[in-house]
């Protein structure tokens, strides 16, 4: 097909991961003609380098950790716990590898797409070329996610080093492992290697671990992780590294301790970037802000009409369930003669180190910075029945509402179930009813939930 011929779509997807399929089955569903291109994997970060196989490692962590405790338990293991970390890395191949196969089997059949692999790169605000191939539509969605960044480190580029896509590949559990980056991603990796019998070492540039939770949630964070045989090294202002012998080491030149520390191996785990530095939206005229997140209005729409980003590349959520929303957003417009806005969100997500944190709305300190009348309540998980039976009862649960409309404004629930028993809470903030209503359930016993009409009837001014 020579460059002048062009096919013609109702709408082009670029970008099969968890919002991208989605958008498609709706719109072929609806009669459109449709064409998704993927350049590498069928089901974007989630499935391939993200949630699934990292929440596999974290289940095998969870298990190891068990047998280590089975005596606590009156379960008796002879011998020391051993890790097959082949196995480990086979079982959580194998669950990628089954839900990309699904995810591609479902494409390959779906009636009115077409489903090309490629790269695929605009040839103006309405034009797509795909190697030899060009298509036209008066619809285009970017479902291109993101990628790790590479920090511009002293002599990072002098060792080798490991991401969050790259550390799913080790088939060994290494000697020592140093995990750059205090925040969700370095932690669940931090936790699930010092599980399997690693040395871990957390090294953060910030003066505490997640900042972007309360100081008590921090903390608490960092004491369940230290008890665990973790290092962490916060302050760390001057990070650099350098070849060491066999090892690797890493300048950390915190306030104390020792100024650097040598690892067998290196995780990078200091944010992402969008994927969008190579769609040629310089043809577009499509807006992007500093970090390359293509800029969206309140329907996911980019500054130039007919040009949608769903997924991390818009900056509007870092997470799958975020994903999917935007596609059900833009779909519900589209199809349905909604009005559904991204800013009627509410946030909510969790971090996957054991005890999880469940978190929904404002946190403590954004809730302060609004200057609203609060009201507070925060009880540890020792109180909670289901925790003791377990034998996991560290953390804690912490809810904050306003003082004046009785609404919820935000929780965190870290502790054993946490990442689950936060949906009663976010439920009723969708909901947009008072914390009575809540506060008058009546939750299952023995679980977690059950916890949270106490907690509530505990709120008091702050």
């Amino acid at each position: 097909m020579s460059a002048q011929a062009s096919e013609a779509f109702d709408a082009i997807i670029v970008g099969a991961g968890q919002a991208g399929p989605s958008l498609a089955g709706r719109l072929t569903k609806a009669g459109q003609k449709v064409a998704l291109i993927e350049r590498h994997l069928v089901g974007g970060t989630c499935v391939n380098t993200g949630c699934m196989p990292t929440k596999v490692l974290v289940a095998s962590a969870y298990a190891a950790h068990l047998a280590r405790r089975s005596a606590d338990y009156g379960v008796l293991i002879e011998g020391p716990v051993r890790i097959d970390m082949a196995a480990v890395h086979r079982r959580a191949h194998q669950v990628t590898l089954n839900a990309r196969n699904n995810n591609t089997t479902w494409l390959e059949g779906m009636a009115g797409l077409t489903f090309l692999r490629g790269h695929a790169r605009f040839t103006g605000p309405h034009g797509i070329q795909v190697g030899d191939r060009y298509m036209t539509a008066p619809r285009i969605f970017l479902n291109v996610g993101g990628r790790a960044v590479v920090p511009d480190f002293p002599g990072v580029g002098t060792v080798p080093h490991l991401d969050n896509s790259t550390i799913l590949d080790l088939e060994t559990v290494p000697d020592h492992l140093v995990v750059v980056g205090g925040s969700y991603i370095g932690l669940e990796f931090a936790q699930i290697f010092r599980r399997f019998g690693a040395q871990v070492t957390v090294v953060e540039k910030g003066p505490r671990l997640v900042a972007r939770e309360d100081e008590d949630v921090s903390q608490a964070i960092q004491e369940i992780l230290e008890a665990e045989g973790i290092t962490v090294r916060t302050h760390a202002e001057c990070i650099s590294f350098a070849p060491r012998g066999e090892g690797i080491a890493v300048g950390v030149d915190c306030t104390s301790g020792d100024p650097e520390t040598v690892g067998s191996h290196v995780l990078l785990a200091v944010g992402r970037r969008p994927n969008t530095d190579d769609l040629g939206l310089d043809k577009t005229g499509v807006a992007v802000d500093a970090r390359g997140y293509i800029t969206v209005d309140d329907g996911l729409q980019s500054s130039v009409p007919g040009i949608w980003a769903i997924g991390d590349c818009n900056g509007r959520g870092a997470f799958t369930h975020t994903a999917y929303n935007d596609f059900e957003i833009v779909a519900a417009n589209l199809l349905d003669g909604d009005d559904r806005k991204v800013s009627d969100r509410i946030s909510g997500y969790a971090l996957y180190i054991d005890p999880p944190l469940g978190r929904v709305g404002m946190s403590e300190t954004e809730a302060r910075k609004t200057g609203r009348p609060l009201l507070v309540s925060k009880r540890p998980m020792t109180r909670v029945g289901r925790a003791v039976e377990k034998g996991e009862t560290k953390g804690f649960m912490k809810v904050v509402a306003d003082a004046e409309t009785k609404r919820i404004l935000g929780a965190a629930i870290l502790g054993t179930g946490g990442d689950e028993a936060i949906h009663g809470i976010l439920d009723m903030m969708n909901a947009d009813q008072p914390y009575p209503v809540l506060q008058w359930a009546v939750p299952v016993h023995p679980t977690v939930s059950e916890l949270i009409p106490t907690l509530l009837r505990d709120l008091k001014p702050d």
